[in-house]
């Protein structure tokens, strides 16, 4: 089944004017239907909780309504149509896609991708050794360099049952686990992409089950820095991050949110095919970094040093 990944998101939130500014700040753009997207139209959908044409909400604190995969074809929407049946009720909707529910009582729908196609230049850099990237008289650094979301990356669940959530999609949908904390749950990656994950569960005490994050993926560890660096400074707080995870080599940022989960910058995942063989690792700091920064207001020589207390005013 050639599902590429998460087209969409949608959320019942609390403040509809609240959350549709922060993800405009975040660098989606508004579209129609409560819609922000990315630069390939992938993106996040908002209303109000109350909203009745909302999906069920989940029965937890979280406020994600529904993932909506897409797909690579009609072929592949038809086919999963039929598995689900076997054992579920599965929605026709009038936009052609259709809508279901996992085993844990994540609503699901998949369609055909809306997915545009990109043709965007990536960071370069200069090294010695090899022929430069960025050539002689051009500037590696600028900060008036655009930095938006290019595509939905990802999207993390909290699961009361991670072994049963991971069967689900691994038995059902045709993904594969590409790595695994060991006791916390999978890094899964679907057959139509070579992402190292589209979808990552971690175990949680029953009955809490929700989203964790989503982030979207950027052009650059360079764009990663400056989106957040620009999210900063409009007054929005940051989780963790600046850093570079080891599974999947993304670099990172997170941001908390009035989405009811973090919201994050990544950039620079690792693809994967049927060779890879999935490593596993004991959940920890060690193993879900490679390193981290802390992020600190900008510091020339010659002033206090970072993080110094400021003196008194008056």
């Amino acid at each position: 089944m050639k599902i590429i990944g998460p087209d969409e998101l949608l959320f019942g939130v609390d403040s509809v004017a609240d959350c549709a500014q922060y993800l405009t700040d975040y660098g989606l753009t508004p579209s129609t239907g409560g819609r922000f997207e990315a630069l390939d139209g992938t993106g996040v959908a908002i209303a109000h909780r109350d909203d009745s044409s909302l999906p069920p909400a989940l029965g937890t604190a979280s406020m994600l309504r529904k993932t909506t995969n897409g797909c690579a074809d009609q072929a592949t929407v038809d086919a999963i149509a039929s598995e689900l049946q076997k054992d579920r009720e599965v929605k026709r909707l009038s936009d052609g896609s259709i809508e279901s529910m996992d085993d844990i009582g994540f609503v699901l729908g998949f369609r055909v991708s809306i997915r545009r196609p990109l043709s965007l230049s990536a960071e370069t850099i200069n090294a010695p050794g090899v022929a430069s990237q960025r050539g002689v008289n051009v500037l590696g650094a600028d900060q008036h360099a655009p930095a938006m979301p290019r595509t939905l990356s990802h999207v993390v669940y909290f699961v009361p049952d991670a072994a049963k959530a991971e069967a689900f999609y691994v038995e059902r949908l045709g993904f594969v686990c590409t790595d695994r904390f060991v006791g916390v749950g999978p890094f899964l990656r679907p057959a139509g992409t070579p992402d190292h994950h589209t979808l990552f569960m971690t175990q949680t005490p029953p009955p809490m089950k929700g989203c964790e994050h989503f982030t979207f993926h950027l052009g650059g560890p360079t764009e990663v820095m400056l989106a957040g660096s620009r999210f900063v400074a409009k007054g929005y707080e940051s989780f963790w991050g600046p850093g570079r995870h080891k599974f999947g080599s993304n670099w990172f940022w997170y941001f908390n949110s009035p989405l009811g989960c973090h919201v994050e910058y990544d950039a620079d995942m690792d693809l994967h095919d049927e060779q890879w063989s999935a490593r596993e690792a004991a959940m920890g700091a060690d193993a879900s970094q490679l390193f981290l920064f802390q992020h600190r207001e900008k510091w020339a020589p010659g002033g206090p040093p970072p993080g110094a207390p400021r003196p008194a005013a008056g």
